[in-house]
């Protein structure tokens, strides 16, 4: 089997009113003749809106107002064309394999469609061997066109949930946190499969950790459940290694942990080797990440190699624990990691930019390493985004920072159910088989969640469950079954309650809690009161507006006024939920005297509510399990948001206030 990845060829661009390439007289579209937009350089993966802007067609969209000037991008169709070389085809199965397409389409080769795709969270893979089979022969390059149609209306913070069935990313409608900008893209590696009579099509491996014995020790017995499929002659047969990844500039001494040679039945049926003398791996600042590789390869009767493929793998041990003094019904939550519970204490993740398309590695692992220095060693992937890239996760098995992964689906403020028709119940199923399937092996992977804010019914403020939901008890099942071991939870916020109340505190109503976001009232009496009263056995959400820099403000200014920081001022009203002007107000008796001692107020305010927060949640620790903080950074360059870091990655003051509390050794 040979993989090309397309990144590696030229890319055009055009784009179209609705269907207008299908008609005759635009001939080849490849020409781009009748097209609004003739062809423009592109790039794969990549977004339209990229390769729009560095064409200079439409503005920075990040900039003032401007990206209201974007919006009409949406009401077209856009192709992205390349040619594929006739030496790249040469082979029995030719596939395409697009592991993410935002979000709907169709794909043309040589002028004849050949599929239909639509649903951005989960792989396509087309068969192009029929379509292909003449030009190889001939040794002519083909061309190959991918369509994307219009995106749908609305999906955005506000509606109904149970209508919200374009399988395509929400945030992008907008959001508390950024302006409407609807991606279109091929947003994950487009790859070129060829294939003759060898082929791994599958491999799954499953760790676990001998919890039997005590975890005094940094390493200890593990287990390895290995599974997968393979084409090949009947002589054929599968050869299996793990080995130790040994950081960098260490020798390689004892390296490879062990190894086994299987029939390809053996390997469809399972293999399982026990008693492995693994090291374990800790969450951060518990201790150290240490990985291993798992190589598979296909080899013939000869002992040739045909084809093989690898997996990143740790081993770690998790359980869950009652809070001290929780109520008996109560849901666990003391994570228990290799024997030693811990304080879960992070941020919650959302899209690095609203183009997450065109977002490199090196902005992942700033964003990453920032976290892992702060001290977090827990990130909760929002629902109202997608399965994060490969990147993320492979970053956060090297840092130490488990993974709290959800199903696209998020509240909708009018309506917060999720569908339950039973189409919608199919396709959120298939997401979750191709989710599970695509990052179980992910050792910082720590459990799946159903979705964001996820409600029974309108006004009442009880999360979703699976007694209450066919939807829920259905994606329960498929995790239990695709990764066992792993928590389910139908939502988050989870429990009787999806916030508290400080007249509610003390009755044992308040398990997993989202809020607030605004510290109401004084600091120093109202604020602190409500934290020293608080009971909640998990604060999976909870934030503070702070203003970005002066210099971020200006930058993404534009044309508007910066000041007053208030509802009259439209570009503070972008993001207008965290605008605490009026707070200023109150407090000063005075509007103040320029920007820069508002952002100093704003982002010193954010400080220490944050400070107050982390402490009282950290010091009730065993009964309390942990807290992240909404949100970790900016995707968009927010007047103020309830960020840590802003749209460049910088740390605003809350982010060094929480670096001192959560590298404290022991809970407050």
């Amino acid at each position: 089997m040979r993989t090309y990845n397309l990144q590696q060829l030229p890319w055009t661009l055009t784009g179209w009113s609705p269907f207008e390439w299908r008609l005759p007289r635009s001939g080849d579209i490849a020409t781009g003749h009748d097209a609004q937009i003739p062809p423009i350089r592109a790039s794969v993966p990549g977004s339209v809106q990229k390769a729009l802007l560095e064409a200079s067609i439409i503005p920075d969209w990040n900039v003032g107002l401007q990206a209201r000037e974007c919006e009409w991008m949406e009401n077209r169709h856009w192709v992205f064309t390349t040619h594929i070389p006739s030496q790249w085809l040469t082979g029995k199965h030719v596939r395409l394999r697009a592991l993410g397409l935002d979000h709907a389409g169709w794909v043309i080769v040589n002028g004849q469609e050949v599929a239909t795709f639509s649903n951005a969270f989960v792989p396509h893979i087309f068969d192009l061997s029929e379509h292909i089979t003449a030009c190889a022969a001939a040794g002519d390059d083909v061309t190959l066109h991918i369509v994307f149609d219009c995106p749908a209306r609305w999906l955005g913070q506000f509606g109904y949930t149970s209508q919200m069935t374009s399988w395509e990313p929400r945030f992008n409608y907008t959001w508390d946190w950024t302006s409407r900008m609807v991606q279109i893209a091929v947003w994950d590696d487009l790859l070129l499969e060829v294939v003759d009579d060898y082929e791994i099509i599958s491999f799954q491996c499953q760790t676990q950790v001998n919890s039997a014995h005590a975890f005094e020790k940094l390493s200890g017995e593990g287990l390895l459940q290995i599974q997968g499929e393979a084409r090949g002659s009947e002589e054929a047969h599968i050869e299996i290694f793990l080995t130790q990844l040994l950081e960098e500039g260490k020798e390689a001494d004892n390296a490879l942990v062990r190894q086994g040679r299987y029939s390809l039945r053996e390997f469809a049926t399972g293999i399982t080797w026990s008693d492995l003398n693994v090291e374990y791996w800790w969450p951060n600042g518990s201790g150290k990440q240490p990985l291993y590789e798992m190589k598979v390869e296909l080899r013939d009767a000869d002992g040739d190699l045909q084809a093989q493929t690898t997996r990143r793998i740790g081993f770690k041990a998790v359980t869950w624990q009652a809070c001290e003094g929780a109520p008996q019904e109560a849901d666990p939550w003391i994570c228990v990691v290799n024997g030693n519970p811990i304080f879960l204490q992070g941020v919650n993740w959302t899209p690095i930019r609203t183009n997450f398309a065109d977002v490199a590695v090196d902005e992942y692992q700033l964003r990453l390493e920032r976290y892992c220095d702060m001290g977090c060693n827990l990130l909760r992937v929002w629902g109202g985004a997608y399965l994060e890239k490969t990147c993320f996760y492979d970053l956060c098995d090297e840092l130490g920072l488990l993974v709290w992964q959800e199903l696209p689906l998020s509240s909708s403020g009018v309506e917060n159910r999720p569908p339950e028709d039973p189409a919608s119940v199919q396709i959120l199923s298939t997401i979750a088989r191709s989710y599970i399937e695509r990052r179980r092996h992910h050792v910082s992977l720590l459990l799946w969640s159903g979705g964001n804010e996820i409600q029974e019914y309108p006004g009442s403020g009880r999360p979703i469950s699976t007694t209450t939901s066919a939807l829920m008890a259905t994606l329960q099942q498929i995790v239990a079954t695709s990764d066992p071991g792993r928590r389910f939870l139908p939502s988050s916020p989870s429990g009787p309650r999806f916030d508290a109340r400080e007249d509610e505190m003390g009755q044992g109503l308040h398990w997993d809690i989202h809020g607030p976001w605004t510290a109401s009232g004084d600091l120093l009496q109202e604020w602190t009161r409500y934290w020293q009263k608080d009971d909640a056995l998990l604060r999976s959400e909870v934030g503070a507006p702070g203003a970005s820099s002066t210099g971020m403000i200006m930058t993404y200014a534009g044309k508007e006024e910066v000041m007053p920081a208030n509802w009259d001022n439209a570009l503070w009203r972008r993001t207008g939920w965290w605008i605490e002007w009026p707070r200023f107000l109150e407090e000063h008796d005075r509007e103040p005297y320029d920007l820069d001692e508002y952002v100093q107020w704003s982002q010193q305010r954010q400080a220490e509510a944050l400070s107050i927060v982390a402490r009282a949640c950290k010091s009730r620790f065993p009964r309390c399990g942990g807290l992240l903080i909404w949100m970790g950074h900016d995707a968009f360059p927010c007047t103020a948001n309830t960020s840590l870091f802003d749209f460049h990655g910088e740390p605003k003051l809350a982010a060094r206030a929480l670096r001192e509390i959560f590298h404290a050794d022991a809970p407050l």
